[in-house]
């Protein structure tokens, strides 16, 4: 309504009416505001993927979801209002007041897409737990919506016609993918409980079980109940199970119950089966509907203190037997548990042991399943009382055999997820208690069973491969690779000359950096040195211990050459990620983009793809220990030197210039090699594929990045720089061939010539 509103006001006014004057647009010259503008749209790119990262990290994935939702529907709202008002207003133009010439991505209009969408994802994002993020992100759509109004761009009438449709979008979000907490189900949870009989006099939240459904405490005049409340939309445990399905053998696997109905029919069964098998586990009273896709699961109140919760002086021989004794009783019929944890296994009030988190299980189960539940139960005693009791009292209760017949399951992947997940703080847990059963049985069959259908590495790498060679081989098709040999000589030349000045470049670097005096033509043979060793060593690697180990040689001490090759590589980092912002707000920017003050989609892609990239290694353990693991030599004593740095300018000078020069060689080598073969680009657009190639080299594990880099080369000349793939192959291979494949064999004779002077 008010977006209608907006528009009736501005087509009663008529014309004469424009709220962007020139007198408006002269008060601050064009350039400034664009260089306002670009900062402002970088600065709101880069808080957008640091609240991004920010969210993901709390595990707000929902409110993520919302924000960029908003974001989506903001700038569609957009588009449709401004080819709405271009439609209606017929051949004489929008109304003066609405028409400043803006232009947006896609159709063209009033109302400015970018801002919408940039105000929809910071009101729809959620609240941003780090200090002034989300008031830099409203500074900088502040700043931007000057920017436009100073310059002419648009008019008053149209900002706020762009600030409506933000609210819309966000709005729309919000009604869409819904809040991070659900609706309250207290009222349905009473009157369920009412149609069994049972009138509850407090009903309070409890937490959430092992699956994550949320759980709820009901007391009654007789008795106290627990509620357990299970919903349809669960995707978090659904993916989980899908991808435990993938990776994991059919045995292992968890089970797949995708619908509610199974869900809590499964839950049921199974409280029903170990009850009457006479275990310790909780009588399921009923299963209400409470609306809203959503199901309750009423069973009886029944306490307990779990195996991470009771004091170590508890932990008795006779109450891990109990534990032990309890889950022989399941197993004898036919009953697995599943989930086996920590916080499953405990004992009640009056002492008696037993286990939660059955919905998990299985009856009817095989014996494979018993020996995981095994395998399980000695490793969550381990962790409490360590592998020699853990092994005792299993084998007091089980027998010998039983428990080595566990000993091939002893493995991550034969665990819950939820032990495993403490495994990782406890790595040698495993291998006690392998040591311990083999010491007892030396006969049992000690060698890891295959239990993982494939690991996840695998998936991403068989992934990642499928989508480079299904990309090449889409561009190579009908290239015609004898046009390598027609590149312009003159050009190739220059982009020679361009590869040769990168190696002085990086000597001139690497001085800059190293506290001692080094030779310079010494140095160039150095990196000459390190292009041989590369073809050998992941990106990067090599060229960092060969540095290391000539400033060594040169007298300076281990720890200072570290540090002083760390530095460098450091300042290589922190100017090549302000070279790539900007050379990616540049790249698209004709005179449209200027007028508009938007950045340009590969800006935006510059922007995202790494925070997907950061968020990925911030929420994979793993992951995030292989990123530390291989950045940690780059970075090792490296604010020392940089404090000594900074005193002594002309060394700064050195070593910036060099880091920039080095740069320039680089996008300069690959720009003659695409004028070469008679391609056309703009050199902003190539800096950026440079960079962006670079990054995606160093992060392959491959010598020298082969392969990553010339995908990502070929990719990003025909999507950003807009090439064809005949000239964008040949420039690549050029590029190649003069930076990595030619330094090769100098850099074989440096070596060995350098290991005569005792240089290395």
């Amino acid at each position: 309504m008010a977006v209608a509103a907006v528009l009736g006001l501005v087509s009663l006014a008529g014309d004469g009416q424009g709220a962007a004057p020139d007198e408006l647009r002269s008060l601050l010259p064009p350039s400034l505001l664009a260089l306002v503008a670009a900062a402002a749209n970088i600065a709101v790119l880069v808080l957008a993927a640091v609240a991004a990262v920010e969210r993901l990290i709390r595990r707000a994935g929902r409110d993520l979801v919302r924000g960029l939702a908003a974001a989506a529907f903001s700038y569609g709202a957009t588009e449709a209002v401004n080819a709405a008002v271009l439609a209606l207003s017929g051949p004489t133009g929008p109304p003066e007041a609405l028409s400043a010439g803006a232009h947006t991505w896609l159709l063209g209009g009033p109302a400015h897409a970018y801002l919408a969408a940039a105000m929809a994802y910071t009101a729809a994002v959620g609240p941003v737990r780090l200090a002034r993020v989300r008031g830099g992100l409203w500074a900088g759509i502040a700043a931007t919506a000057a920017a436009v109004l100073l310059a002419g761009v648009a008019t008053v009438p149209a900002l706020a016609l762009t600030a409506l449709l933000g609210a819309t979008g966000a709005a729309l979000a919000g009604f869409a993918v819904g809040a991070a907490r659900p609706e309250s189900l207290t009222g349905p949870m009473v009157e369920e409980l009412r149609r069994f009989g049972l009138e509850p006099l407090t009903l309070a939240p409890a937490g959430t079980d092992g699956e994550g459904n949320r759980r709820f405490t009901a007391d009654t005049p007789s008795r106290r109940l627990d509620l357990v409340l299970m919903r349809a939309d669960d995707t978090v445990q659904a993916l989980k199970r899908l991808g435990g399905m993938v990776l994991l053998r059919g045995p292992v696997a968890p089970p797949v119950r995708l619908g509610l109905s199974r869900r809590l029919e499964h839950a049921a069964v199974m409280g029903w089966a170990a009850r009457a098998a006479g275990a310790c586990v909780p009588d399921v009273l009923g299963i209400g509907d409470v609306g809203a896709g959503s199901a309750v699961l009423i069973r009886e109140y029944a306490p307990v203190r779990t195996l991470e919760e009771v004091r170590e002086e508890e932990l008795t021989d006779a109450a891990l037997e109990g534990l032990w004794r309890e889950l022989a009783l399941l197993h004898r019929n036919r009953i697995a548990h599943g989930s086996i944890g920590g916080d499953t296994v405990g004992w009640r009030t009056g002492g008696r042991p037993a286990f939660t988190g059955l919905s998990g299980g299985s009856v009817a189960a095989a014996p494979l399943k018993a020996s995981l539940d095994t395998a399980a139960l000695l490793t969550a005693v381990a962790l409490r009382t360590g592998a020699e009791r853990s092994v005792r009292a299993a084998v007091a209760v089980l027998g010998l055999e039983a428990v080595a017949g566990a000993l091939p399951l002893l493995q991550p992947a034969g665990m819950p997820l939820g032990l495993r997940r403490r495994l990782r703080g406890h790595p040698g847990v495993l291998g006690e208690v392998r040591a311990r059963i083999t010491g007892l049985a030396p006969e049992a069959p000690a060698r890891p069973a295959r239990l993982e259908r494939m690991r996840p590495r695998t998936v991403v790498s068989a992934a990642v491969a499928t989508v480079v060679a299904l990309v090449l081989a889409n561009q190579l098709a009908g290239v015609d690779l004898t046009t390598v040999a027609a590149a312009d000589a003159g050009w190739a030349a220059a982009a020679f000359a361009a590869a040769t000045a990168c190696m002085v470049a990086a000597a001139l670097a690497l001085m800059g950096f190293v506290p001692i005096r080094l030779n310079l033509w010494t140095t160039v043979l150095v990196q000459y040195a390190g292009s041989f060793i590369r073809i050998a060593a992941p990106a990067g690697l090599g060229s960092l211990a060969i540095n290391t180990r000539y400033v060594t040689c040169q007298g300076a001490s281990a720890g200072l050459a570290i540090s002083a090759v760390g530095l460098s590589q450091a300042v290589g980092l922190l100017t090549h990620v302000p070279l790539l912002l900007v050379s990616a707000y540049l790249t698209g920017t004709g005179t449209d983009r200027f007028t508009d003050f938007s950045p340009s989609p590969t800006l935006v892609a510059v922007v995202l793809v790494p925070a997907a990239g950061v968020a990925a290694v911030l929420l994979v353990p793993r992951l995030r220990g292989l990123v530390v693991e291989r950045v940690r030599p780059y970075f090792q004593g490296v604010v020392p030197q940089l404090l000594d740095l900074l005193q002594r300018p002309r060394r700064l000078a050195m070593g910036v210039g060099g880091t920039l020069l080095l740069t320039a060689g680089f996008v300069g080598s690959l720009y003659f090699s695409v004028l070469a073969f008679g391609g056309q680009a703009d050199l902003a657009a190539v800096a950026v594929v440079f960079l962006a190639g670079n990054a995606l080299g160093s992060a392959a594990p491959t010598p020298g990045g082969l392969g990553a880099v010339e995908a990502a080369l070929l990719t990003g000349l025909s999507t950003v720089a807009g090439l064809p793939v005949a000239v964008g192959l040949p420039a690549v291979l050029l590029f190649r061939v003069l930076t990595f494949w030619f330094p090769v064999l100098p850099g074989w004779g440096a070596f060995h010539l350098l290991q005569r002077w005792k240089a290395i």
